[in-house]
């Protein structure tokens, strides 16, 4: 029976449940928000999970409100009917000559189907789902792809499949590494993708029905039309989690679902967020140095995960691109810089600059020594043979530089070179970057995922420390994870761990610091317990490291030892910006 309702509404041709066959025979749905009358125009796309007819802000209240504070321009010219989570407004791109395609992935939403995410059934049904609006008649055959998060993410799958109508793509905030960057970080498996899949996925799986929410447009459930029973449900999903949990190395699992980034060739714009650390922002800077694309552009901002999605800064940048590509219109991108960030400094503030590339040319890739004597930070190389032990339960260590004298900019890929021990057969190892004012305290800024969040982040199991000589550089070292490599308890290993890139500009008074844990960093140990947060936010959000299977107290729960000696000092490797002035 087909679903599909076609009407007119707030200056839109909408299409409501349009039917998509995929290659197998199943049949996706998708709403198609499009100008009224006769026309061809292209089509901005998206396909994922989280029910195109869940409303943003009943679905998602607590970010409603943050971003409606952070960039109040989004409630002006919409009626925001049809806000939906990390995703366009049609009212405010149907004006301007796009049609907005939004379809539910595999199993969730109004799409039946077993729901396995990120899988390369996924990137098979995003290949057709492209190729269906390439070919409508209200289509003019060019497809760009946008989205923020799990729409930002599989479009590098999609994009490597190469469908012929796939014109442009925005990839705002996506992770591209399913083992580095979304299951284990460093090996360390992260808490986030099972609490995120029970949250967000779940509770608008295919089938979910009438226990489910209503489209506040239509009045139709946003996880039917059918109503399935909880045993029915479960066999029509993949226990996501639990692949995590018990695939501790990376092995043709992961592989699965980690694209060829060299057989991208369509315009790129990857848009990243210093303050993502956890899951997205490693994959922006990976994924647009490795695409294949001749075109591809690469902005960093901070803020919240989606607050510049939506901003008047983010709208434009996107319909300058996308006019560029997919309307031939000359919105000056063939002025736009390879690479263009917001500068950041304490206290929120941003200074955007136009750059020629990633990492910057001009970097000076400076060491700054961990001091076990003073516990300071500094250029100079210490003698001294000693070593540090701290309970892995603890704070951890903390080295400080001096106050600074001058003011000093931090852009880039951040590394560290320790030398550790752990009283059992193995350690993880948890690093924060992180920036202190003249009064000693530490000054955090708004992250995607949590308002106060440090410098940077990295993170490495002792056991995982394998390198890949192929791909790793002195300041961006890639770990193969594919053995592990027990510790014998005492004896100390070379560890090089990946802190992912940021941007600090330290002023004058400040402190630049450089903590070493056995456990996630917290800021003061506090929750801030935001109303209708789902999650605890004490520093890192949602992308804690906690599961008892994979960290036992046995195992991880004892002493590490920090090494010091002549020639094997442990340092950190800052990625220096010269002062211009």
């Amino acid at each position: 029976m087909d679903q599909m309702k076609s009407e007119v509404r707030d200056g839109m041709q909408i299409d409501w449940d349009a039917p998509i066959t995929a290659d197998d025979g199943v049949v996706l749905r998708a709403d198609v928000f499009r100008p009224l009358g006769e026309g061809r125009y292209p089509v901005i796309l998206s396909y994922g999970p989280y029910a195109k007819g869940l409303h943003f802000e009943a679905g998602y209240k607590l970010n409603w409100a943050r971003l409606v504070q952070a960039a109040p321009e989004v409630l002006e010219g919409s009626s925001n009917k049809y806000q939906n989570w990390e995703l366009v407004d049609p009212e405010k791109w149907v004006p301007d000559g796009y049609v907005c395609v939004r379809v539910d992935s595999r199993g969730a939403g109004r799409s039946p189907g077993v729901l396995d995410c990120w899988s390369p059934r996924e990137a098979r049904d995003f290949y057709d789902c492209i190729e269906w609006a390439g070919t409508q008649p209200w289509s003019n055959g060019k497809v760009g792809i946008n989205g923020i998060s799990y729409y930002a993410m599989n479009q590098w799958q999609v994009a490597a499949l190469k469908p012929p109508h796939l014109t442009a793509l925005c990839i705002w905030e996506g992770a591209s590494d399913y083992y580095r960057e979304l299951s284990r970080h460093g090996g360390i498996l992260c808490d986030f993708l099972g609490s995120w899949y029970d949250r967000q996925v779940l509770s608008v799986q295919h089938g979910v029905g009438d226990r489910g929410a209503r489209n506040p447009v239509t009045g139709e459930t946003i996880a039917g039309p059918e109503t399935l029973t909880e045993d029915e449900l479960k066999k029509n999903r993949e226990d996501l989690s639990g692949e995590a949990l018990r695939r501790p190395l990376l092995d043709d699992y992961y592989r699965a679902r980690i694209p060829d980034f060299s057989k991208i060739e369509v315009p790129l714009l990857s848009a990243a967020n210093w303050g993502g650390q956890g899951l997205h922002p490693r994959g922006n800077y990976e994924g647009y140095l490795r695409a294949g694309s001749r075109e591809k552009w690469l902005e960093v901002h901070g803020d919240t995960h989606f607050t510049h999605f939506y901003s008047d800064y983010g709208a434009a940048l996107q319909k300058r691109f996308f006019g560029h590509f997919l309307k031939g219109e000359n919105t000056g991108w063939n002025r736009q810089p390879p690479v263009s960030i917001n500068v950041r400094r304490p206290g929120e503030h941003f200074t955007l600059r136009a750059e020629n590339e990633w990492p910057l040319a001009r970097t000076q890739w400076t060491k700054y020594y961990l001091d076990p004597a003073q516990r300071v930070l500094g250029t100079g190389e210490p003698a001294a043979k000693t070593t540090i032990a701290y309970p892995t339960a603890g704070d951890g260590v903390n080295f400080l530089t001096p106050p600074m004298k001058d003011e000093l900019e931090i852009t880039g890929p951040v590394a560290v070179k320790l030398w550790v021990s752990s009283d059992t057969t193995d350690a993880d190892l948890f690093i924060a970057l992180r920036v202190f004012d003249p009064a000693g305290k530490e000054v955090v800024f708004i992250g995607s995922n949590d308002p106060r969040t440090p410098v940077a982040l990295g993170w490495l199991r002792a056991s995982h420390r394998k390198l890949d000589p192929a791909q790793s550089l002195p300041y961006r070292p890639i770990h193969t994870h594919d053995e592990k490599m027990p510790l014998t308890p005492g004896v100390p290993v070379e560890l090089d761990i990946e802190v992912w890139p940021t941007s600090i500009v330290v002023p004058p008074g400040y402190r630049l610091g450089l903590s070493v844990r056995g456990r996630d960093y917290e800021y003061d140990g506090t929750d801030l317990s935001l109303p209708n947060a789902a999650y605890p936010m004490k520093g890192v959000g949602p992308f804690t490291h906690t599961h008892p299977e994979d960290r036992p107290q046995a195992i991880f729960g004892g002493t590490n030892t920090l090494h010091f000696a002549p020639g094997t000092m442990p340092y950190v490797l800052l990625p220096v910006i010269p002062s211009t002035s």
